[in-house]
């Protein structure tokens, strides 16, 4: 390809998905704390396995599949697609481990602790492996339409959850990228980020600090 795709979505999402790596990690390590009663209750959780779940989601629904039929004479790229499908999978298996444990008061503490190391060595792995590999890839050989495609897709997943879900993506985000993010939003909804989305998920204690 010899355009460049604006890949600034995605590196904003992962730049939040390992932010929220670190904030579990620590609600999950407090001493004198019961972490099941801890991230039972946390907004954070709900909102990290959310988009989690929605942005791989739609990388497995609009992107690999668009991506096997440019790559179906390269069999080393398609082991490569098969291999971020696959991790994917390992994250989800570790996910429904940690909400399993979470619904077991009589369960070992140690297993819930011992879940979540596996989910952040897991998914910081994935992160790195796909921005390493699959990203330059990405940009080497998908079409505008086909990352457009992609963009709308998950734009669709996140859906109705926009007001909840685009704050906690723009956590931390540097102005540019924030500015990047919002331009596609009609004037009334980038209104309503300002004075209402933004500053609901601000009153949040999503990680239950000091509780």
């Amino acid at each position: 390809m010899s355009e460049t795709l604006d890949m600034t979505a995605m590196y904003v999402m992962h730049d939040a998905l390992r932010r929220e790596l670190e904030h579990l990690a620590k609600a999950t390590a407090r001493p004198d704390d019961d972490p099941r009663a801890l991230l039972r209750t946390a907004a954070g959780w709900e909102l990290f396995t959310t988009s989690l779940h929605v942005h791989h989601t739609a990388e497995d629904d609009a992107l690999w599949p668009a991506l096997r039929r440019t790559l179906a004479d390269r069999p080393d790229d398609l082991a490569l697609l098969e291999a971020m499908e696959a991790e994917h999978a390992a994250v989800d298996e570790v996910i429904a481990a940690i909400d399993a444990a979470l619904a077991d008061p009589d369960g070992p503490l140690d297993r819930l602790g011992d879940l979540v190391d596996a989910l952040v060595t897991g998914l910081n792995g994935h992160l790195g492996h796909e921005e390493d590999q699959t990203l330059p890839l990405i940009q080497a050989v998908a079409t505008p339409q086909q990352w457009a495609h992609f963009g709308q897709v998950h734009g669709q997943k996140i859906g109705p959850n926009a007001p909840r879900l685009l704050p906690w993506l723009l956590d931390g985000a540097t102005e540019d990228n924030a500015a990047v993010m919002l331009a596609p939003l009609p004037p009334p909804a980038r209104a309503a980020y300002a004075a209402q989305w933004q500053p609901a998920y601000a009153a949040l204690n999503r990680w239950n600090s000091g509780v």
